[in-house]
Parts: C-alpha cells; structure tokens; sequence
C-alpha cells in the first residue's frame, strides 16, 4: 500500500473550496471583506463568496498604475456582478508621490507598493473581522507555505481572521472553475499575462515555469500586502 496520498482531483479541490466558503460565511461573527485584484483567481473566489453573501464588501487597491485594461474590466464586471465595491486609494496621488520621491516604482519599488497598496489595506482591514484572499501556494515560493485559515496581524496589533480557500488550487483549476461557471476574465490573459499588478511593474513572464516572473522586473517577490507586520519579513501582490 503506497505511503503516497492522493493528490486531490479539481472536482475536489472545488468541493473543499466551496465548502470552506460556505461554513466560513455560516460561522463568521464580526464583518467580512474580500480583497479583488481582478485578477481570475479573485473572481473565481468572489464568484464563489457571492453565492453565499452577494454583497459582501469588495476592496480594490487603486493605486493610479493600473493598466487601462484592468479598470475597463474592474468597471464592467462591477456592474454586472452588483459589487459592493470599494476603489481604495492612497492618501497621495500618482502626481504627488512623483514630486515629492520621483518615480519609486524604478528607485524603490517596495516604498512606492507601500505608499499605495499597503498602508492603505491595511488601514482599511481595521474595519473588518474576516478577510478573503485569492491566494495560492502554487503562486510564489514565498506563498508556499500558505494556509487556508491563518490570523493575520495587522500594525496596531489587531488580529483578523484571513482565509484563503484557493490555497492548493493550481492554474489549471482557477481555469476549469472559471470555465464552467462562464466567469469572464481579464483581457491581458489573452495577451500572455499570467501575473498582473502595476502596468509599470508588470512585463510578460521573464521565466515560463513562474507565473510572477514578470513581477518587479524579478527585484522582489510581494508588494507586502500579505506579509504580517508583526512578522519579521523583508520581502515588500
């Protein structure tokens, strides 16, 4: 008898997701908030998420660098799915942080994802108790250690619950979900994309066996958005 387990099929890997979201959503005291990049893997989870609770409150991180392509569908898909959708800003503008540090996203990357993603989210995440993310292991190797249910701590030492139901999925299976439920996805897919964030960080995959490659010109491997403050990491989505 092998010692091997039985890696899970995508039928699977669904059945569990959809459960996890289901007995989270059933069991949860306080509010809930479900970050959306848009990219699939967000969807899928929102798609999941809204079944349960359709208006779940939904955070966009806007940061002013998005490409056109990701606000065009942001707006479309916001409205035909009814989002309650919040477009989270920073508390200075593109224009702002330019003339006050020129342009960080070439000097200091991890400082310009700080000014515009980070200490927004995380001033925001303060409001709510249960925090749904679309992260997988398969993503990164410094998400390889991901769990499906952690407590995140926040700056001012406050922990939230953070669940992440589609941390064993690989991309075959955020693509067969998507498939079979009709959820559209974002354009630049079609253009070879497989991790999109900022348009001035973000290039077609540099390494075909990494989906982030294309991520930061490979200088870092997070923006710092799902690393605990109170955890000593240096990594700066």
């Amino acid at each position: 008898m092998s010692d091997v387990a039985a890696v899970p099929s995508t039928v699977e890997k669904i059945a569990l997701a959809e459960q996890l979201v289901a007995d989270s959503i059933a069991t949860a005291t306080g509010k809930l908030v479900l970050t959306n990049s848009f990219q699939a893997e967000d969807m899928v989870l929102l798609h999941m998420v809204q079944r349960h609770l359709a208006d779940i409150p939904v955070v966009f991180l806007d940061t002013g660098y998005h490409f056109a392509e990701v606000y065009e569908y942001r707006d479309r898909m916001a409205s035909e799915w009814r989002m309650n959708l919040t477009s989270l800003q920073p508390e200075i503008t593109v224009a702002e942080q330019e003339s006050q540090f020129g342009i960080l996203n070439q000097s200091d990357p991890g400082k310009c994802c700080g000014i515009r993603k980070v200490k927004p989210l995380f001033a925001a995440l303060e409001a709510y108790d249960v925090w749904f993310t679309g992260l997988r292991r398969e993503q990164a190797k410094s998400r390889a250690a991901l769990k499906e249910i952690d407590d995140f701590t926040l700056p001012s030492g406050r922990s939230i619950r953070k669940l992440s139901p589609l941390t064993e999925w690989n991309a075959r299976d955020v693509w067969t979900y998507a498939m079979e439920h009709d959820v559209p996805l974002l354009s630049l897919y079609d253009k070879g994309y497989t991790s999109i964030g900022c348009e001035p960080c973000t290039t077609l995959p540099l390494d075909p066996n990494d989906p982030r490659s294309g991520r930061w010109g490979g200088q870092k491997l997070e923006c710092g958005i799902h690393i605990s403050p109170a955890s000593d990491a240096s990594e700066s989505h």
